[in-house]
């Protein structure tokens, strides 16, 4: 797929990783977003103490596309501010959506605009992500120019159907039920970005076999796994205090918090657990984590590292993910991983961690037995697991995506048949 992309996305995805591998490429001819600290008042709070600014504010300055240059940056802060001030003003599942889907098509909309306008526009194809672009590459396609779309999670039926089991199975645990009146609708704008799209990306196996088996092209949807900032982790140790297990991620249902919580009890006296990430749990079951999980709410960016230095294995057993960007990060900081197919990651069983069934506690419990009580298992996997994490590096992620795109990505895409899922 030559030439130059138009890229739209909203939020900070990746830290804005896509636009900046095709601008580092020369490839990227604009980058449309929704609030960007790039420009406008979003940048002006950057000059403001930091201390002083609410968190969610914070987060906001940190919205840089680093080494994207200004004028290849369009920021749509009043869309973005419309944005949050919908989501703010309700935790109906689906209220929320009907937010997305108003976010997604104005981004797409205003984009498609732009592609129209611009006669001096050296764009050839256009990048969006699913559930918010289908109004673009719908229109990208019509304009005689190449579609992609990253779908960034499994499909919305799977994904919905998942997190409802969970419910029947946990329940009182989530604050308010996860039925979406709208799942049909999403459901429906993902499939028709599938058909607009020349290539379909997915970050995972999981994530490309819940695409087919809602309709999307087998030929057309390829796995490139993502990548994340090499880092120096520190050396890996063990000693005789108990083992420390870390998860990074929303405490619910989706991330198979209730598995964390048995794992905790079970092993009560052979491992400390600690859970950072908003908590979307009822206060009943916020009581239950607390008494046997540390739990540190969301953390800054700033201060992930060191919990990453803190503890000794990752465990995410997640019932439905992309591939969560948390497992690249914990096997870059050497850190051994438990985890499921499910979360749609790269840890190779035995390897560098363990995938167990999702659901499994008895699995789950017996990787975190392995791990506390066999030392040569030990380090032999946190070396395994640093080795693998250099493997998935930023640098490794933009080669593998510049390959697919310009594709196929002959020994990197995987095109293996579709195994079934939970």
């Amino acid at each position: 797929m030559s030439g130059s992309f138009v890229v739209s996305q909203l939020g900070a995805r990746m830290h804005y990783g896509v636009p900046r591998i095709l601008h580092a490429e020369g490839r990227l001819e604009h980058l449309y977003t929704d609030i960007c600290a790039a420009h406008g008042w979003p940048r002006a709070l950057q000059s403001l103490p930091q201390g002083l600014l609410p968190r969610s504010i914070r987060r906001l300055t940190g919205r840089v596309p680093v080494g994207v240059p200004e004028n290849r940056i369009t920021g749509l802060a009043a869309l973005g501010l419309g944005f949050a001030l919908r989501r703010a003003r309700t935790n109906d599942p689906t209220k929320l959506t009907e937010a997305h889907i108003w976010a997604g098509q104005s981004l797409s909309r205003r984009v498609l605009r732009s592609l129209m306008r611009d006669k001096s526009s050296k764009a050839t194809a256009v990048y969006g992500f699913s559930g918010e672009c289908l109004e673009l590459v719908s229109g990208a396609k019509a304009l005689g120019m190449k579609t992609v779309v990253e779908q960034i999670v499994a499909p919305k039926p799977i994904l919905d159907r998942l997190v409802l089991e969970e419910e029947e199975r946990f329940p009182g645990w989530s604050p308010i039920s996860a039925r979406d009146g709208l799942s049909a609708d999403y459901a429906a704008r993902e499939r028709g970005e599938w058909d607009a799209a020349n290539l379909i990306l997915c970050g995972s196996d999981f994530v490309r076999a819940g695409v087919i088996a809602c309709g999307g092209s087998p030929d057309r949807c390829v796995v490139v796994p993502y990548g994340v900032q090499e880092t120096t982790p520190k050396p890996p140790r063990r000693g005789a205090r108990p083992l420390r297990v870390l998860t990074i991620g929303g405490v619910g249902l989706r991330k198979g918090s209730p598995y964390v919580l048995e794992a905790a009890r079970r092993m009560k006296g052979m491992a400390e657990f600690r859970m950072a990430g908003a908590l979307d749990v009822s206060d009943a079951a916020r009581n239950r984590l607390s008494e046997a999980v540390t739990l540190l709410g969301a953390v800054p960016r700033s201060e992930i590292a060191a919990h990453y230095a803190w503890a000794d294995v990752f465990l995410l057993p997640s019932v439905c993910e992309g591939s969560a960007t948390v497992i690249y990060e914990a096997l870059m900081a050497g850190l051994p991983v438990v985890t499921t197919p499910n979360a749609g990651s790269v840890v190779r069983q035995g390897v560098d961690g363990y995938v167990t069934p999702i659901r499994d506690i008895d699995a789950i419990e017996a990787a975190l037995l392995a791990l506390a009580h066999d030392r040569d298992l030990f380090f032999h996997m946190a070396r395994n697991a640093r080795r693998r994490g250099r493997e998935h590096s930023l640098e490794q992620y933009a080669r593998r995506l510049m390959q697919a795109l310009d594709g196929p990505a002959r020994g990197l895409v995987d095109l293996r048949p579709v195994a079934a899922f939970a």
